[in-house]
């Protein structure tokens, strides 16, 4: 269960040169934000950074925007990131659903989605963020060809995504496995927190690939 509740977070969030305070007026200056002309990957519910801070420590001609509803948890990045003061990464503290209003057509290389909030409840399916309603949304801001991964413990969830892939327009199932670490995949792979955790206890780690056709 991730930490709601932190106190005095969401003034260290307004405060903080690493976050993005009024994220509808950058749509479409990304690349003046950042100073170059680099591609951008997005991580929607990047909890408290490990993975998209990893990405942007070892990918430096990488830009990152990591975002993050929750302030209490979005905080301990920032604690991370003041360390580090990593050049290539900013952070927005938002609801997912409005990820289009953010970035313009095109303006997004690749979208990372860990260890999401499943919505258990079918009335709330819209909610997922592997849902066609999502999948609609990822197509608004990504470049063409551009691909979306998303990592899950949530054998449910992972069904329920690969069956949205089907039926949403314009893309495609590049590669899937219902176990990561028992995979070709593992190669690379960056593990978040969540993962570690359910690596740990043995529990196997669901992972697709889908691009934008």
């Amino acid at each position: 269960m991730r930490l709601r509740n932190v106190p005095g977070s969401r003034d260290v969030i307004a405060d903080s040169p690493f976050t993005i305070k009024n994220e509808t007026e950058c749509r479409g200056r990304w690349k003046e934000i950042f100073g170059n002309d680099n591609p951008i990957y997005i991580e929607i519910g990047m909890g408290k950074g490990q993975f998209i801070m990893e990405l942007a420590r070892t990918n430096p001609d990488k830009n990152y925007v990591g975002v993050e509803k929750y302030s209490s948890v979005l905080v301990r990045a920032l604690e991370k990131q003041e360390e580090e003061q990593l050049p290539n990464i900013y952070f927005i503290r938002m609801e997912a659903e409005y990820i289009a209003d953010v970035f313009a057509e095109s303006e997004v290389a690749g979208i990372y989605l860990n260890f999401s909030d499943p919505w258990p409840k079918d009335r709330h399916a819209k909610r997922r963020l592997t849902s066609v309603q999502f999948l609609e949304r990822y197509e608004k801001i990504l470049k063409k060809e551009g691909h979306v991964i998303f990592k899950t413990d949530n054998r449910d969830l992972f069904d329920f995504s690969l069956e949205q892939v089907e039926q949403a327009k314009n893309w495609k199932l590049l590669n899937h496995t219902f176990d990561l670490h028992n995979s070709p995949y593992v190669e690379g792979n960056i593990m978040t927190e969540y993962e570690t955790k359910f690596v740990a206890k043995g529990n196997p780690i669901c992972r697709m690939e889908i691009m934008q056709q």
